[in-house]
């Protein structure tokens, strides 16, 4: 590590950004001081970026009294100073601080040993240390500012969606989303959340017929009965038709499949899922359900639990650049309702809630006594959004045979 410091110190930029006090001698053995004097003589004649050889050469003429073996010595330490690489200028800075505060901590603690054990009667010396280097125990960050000219603002704000949404009402209110997204989806059960992703990344237009990767995580449902909703919302055909005609469902299904991966998530948790962002790089990811990937030990509420999850669900779509669905229940309040407000969230009503960038909430219209079918009619509330801003409520219709959304 100090090699590599020393290495470092060559660049000029960073010698003149550490010079003096910021990296005093002690920071190193006794042979790298010497060397380091080299440096410093270099950076004060030449004023510029040294090489490990430039080096050499001013030490080796500086030092003409050295034996054979010493220059032996000295010389095997300068090649394997030439092996190091440079450190990044952030990881040297970070690392100098360190050895720095190491150093500067032994001799605190060596002067308070004195002061215990009698051998030093004042305070004074300790006084003066702290005032001497306090300020540098904080390290030096060299931060890359975010761009913000004009031209990147708007590229990166540009409204027009990666992955667009394929039911017509919606999109006409909130066209689709971009990777860094997280969404959040709740209903009641048995109102078609399954059938809401199936049909947006399998359906007719949907995410994977975009081209976009989407691996879908199930704890929920089985894997294959969420399979079959994509089969189903992919070829438009009812599973008594796929049976009747496997050939005709097979070529639809082709479409989208290669861009489809599903698995049976159950025990799994959110550091697994990011460590299936980082290996697959998919574009969309589905969590069904989101929930379930917590972890509860370690907090005293469930609430807080769930808050954490989705941030680290949140983490994961920005550092990994996928959009992520994240599908949950609403609580027993929603029974019944078609008009949803964030508050119905099961398990936590605004820690999880303040994480989404869109959050849908899904509901049918409540149950008629005597009717033997339900409504297909589903309404999808758009409760937060920060995507266009629009709030409200759009009309459409599953079709529960295909799990197809339609407008």
């Amino acid at each position: 590590m100090e090699q590599a410091l020393i290495r470092s110190l060559m660049n000029k930029d960073f010698y003149d950004d550490h010079r003096g006090i910021k990296c005093p001698d002690k920071l190193f053995t006794k042979d790298l001081r010497k060397i380091k004097t080299s440096v410093d003589y270099a950076m004060k004649t030449y004023n510029r970026t040294v090489t490990p050889d430039e080096v050499e050469a001013l030490f080796m003429s500086s030092n003409p009294t050295m034996t054979t073996a010493q220059k032996q010595a000295y010389g095997d330490l300068f090649l394997r100073i030439k092996k190091e690489s440079p450190l990044g200028k952030d990881i040297a800075q970070e690392v100098l601080s360190k050895l720095f505060q190491q150093v500067i901590g032994e001799e605190i603690a060596n002067l308070g040993f004195d002061y215990v054990n009698g051998s030093q009667t004042s305070l004074e010396p300790l006084r003066n240390l702290l005032e001497q280097y306090g300020d540098d125990f904080i390290p030096t960050l060299n931060i890359d500012w975010a761009d913000i000219s004009i031209d990147t603002l708007l590229a990166k704000n540009d409204m027009e969606a990666r992955w667009r949404f394929n039911i017509p009402s919606l999109t006409r209110k909130i066209e689709g989303i971009n990777e860094g997204h997280l969404i959040e989806v709740g209903a009641r059960p048995n109102t078609g959340k399954t059938s809401f992703h199936a049909s947006m990344i399998a359906g007719t237009s949907g995410f994977a017929r975009q081209g976009a990767r989407c691996v879908v995580l199930c704890n929920e449902e089985s894997v294959h009965r969420v399979g079959m909703r994509y089969l189903t919302a992919s070829s438009g055909m009812d599973q008594y038709q796929i049976k009747e005609n496997p050939k005709l469902a097979h070529e639809k299904y082709a479409e989208v499949k290669e861009n489809v991966k599903l698995y049976d998530s159950t025990g799994r948790d959110m550091s697994w899922v990011e460590s299936v962002a980082k290996s697959f790089k998919p574009d969309v990811v589905v969590l069904d359900m989101g929930d379930k990937f917590a972890k509860t030990g370690g907090f005293a509420r469930q609430d807080e639990a769930l808050k954490a999850n989705a941030v680290h669900a949140r983490m994961i779509a920005k550092q990994y650049g996928c959009a992520i669905f994240y599908m949950s229940q609403l609580s027993a309040e929603a029974e019944g309702k078609v008009v949803l407000n964030q508050a119905m969230m099961e398990g936590s009503r605004t820690g999880k809630a303040a994480e989404a960038d869109l959050m849908l909430l899904l509901a049918k219209n409540p149950d008629v006594e005597g009717e033997e079918e339900q409504s297909p009619q589903r309404h999808i509330n758009v409760v937060k959004n920060k995507l266009s801003g629009w709030h409200g409520k759009i009309v459409c219709e599953l079709d529960y045979k295909t799990a197809r959304y339609t407008a």
